[in-house]
């Protein structure tokens, strides 16, 4: 591919060449390829069958994640997460030691690996919260907890330059991926002052389906806020807001 220079940018296609637009600029490149039908009937093409297959079904996978937790994700998500997280899927979907290949999913794989997945690589949780906390799923009732001890904030959260204030979120979701199909619930902190005063103890919890047998996935973010005359507003529209799955829970 090239990347176009020019004063105008151009989008569509001039002969062999196609003129677009991606998160690395405007850029260009010739068309090519094998032709569609043959991949599709090709027995030499059978290992891209089965790529392209578990690829997909590692993005519809991406997408209901991300539509799950999408009420946590609009405030804290970079410009790369879909990619990102659709390799993280795919590299999920490879460790599939039931289906043969080509049929691998990522509900059979290890999940564990979206451990400390970061939704937004300009504000990690890993380098913004910095004290302990618990969590847990009881499948019994459906309960999925957040605890945090008492912490003063400028000690145990690196905010970002401009901060007042802050709240801690959390979430969790039920994903059902042969369906296409999840539950969320998510709840927050008030909104507490940035300053070197311990906060009360943070105790979190929502509460999913009883005795569900889908995976469970947690996420927990840091918002941050930036008071002016008695209003909140979120700081540089949430770009250094923080959110990360805390964990994955499978039956």
């Amino acid at each position: 591919m090239a990347r176009q220079t020019g004063i105008i940018k151009l989008k569509g296609t001039i002969g062999d060449i196609s003129f677009y637009k991606s998160g690395d600029g405007h850029l260009a490149r010739t068309k090519g390829g094998v032709d569609g039908n043959r991949i599709a009937n090709d027995p030499a093409f059978q290992r891209t069958r089965e790529n392209g297959s578990e690829f997909g079904r590692a993005g519809k996978g991406g997408k209901l994640i991300r539509n799950a937790i999408r009420v946590l994700l609009q405030n804290a998500k970079d410009k790369r997460v879909v990619s990102r997280l659709t390799k993280t899927l795919v590299a999920i979907t490879k460790t599939d030691t039931v289906n043969e290949r080509g049929l691998r999913t990522i509900q059979d794989g290890d999940m564990a690996t979206l451990n400390g997945f970061e939704f937004n690589l300009n504000g990690k949780l890993g380098s913004t919260l910095f004290t302990p906390f618990t969590t847990d799923v009881d499948r019994v009732t459906g309960d999925v907890e957040l605890s945090l001890a008492p912490f003063a904030p400028k000690v145990r959260i690196a905010a970002p330059g401009g901060t007042t204030h802050f709240k801690v979120v959390m979430g969790a979701t039920e994903l059902d991926f042969a369906n296409e199909t999840s539950t969320f619930e998510s709840t927050e902190t008030a909104i507490l002052p940035y300053n070197a005063q311990n906060t009360a103890a943070i105790d979190l919890t929502v509460t999913l389906t009883e005795n569900s047998a889908l995976p469970i996935l947690q996420v927990i973010g840091i918002e941050f806020y930036q008071e002016v005359n008695g209003q909140m507003y979120s700081l540089k529209n949430g770009t250094y807001n923080a959110l990360s799955v805390a964990q994955v829970d499978k039956v």
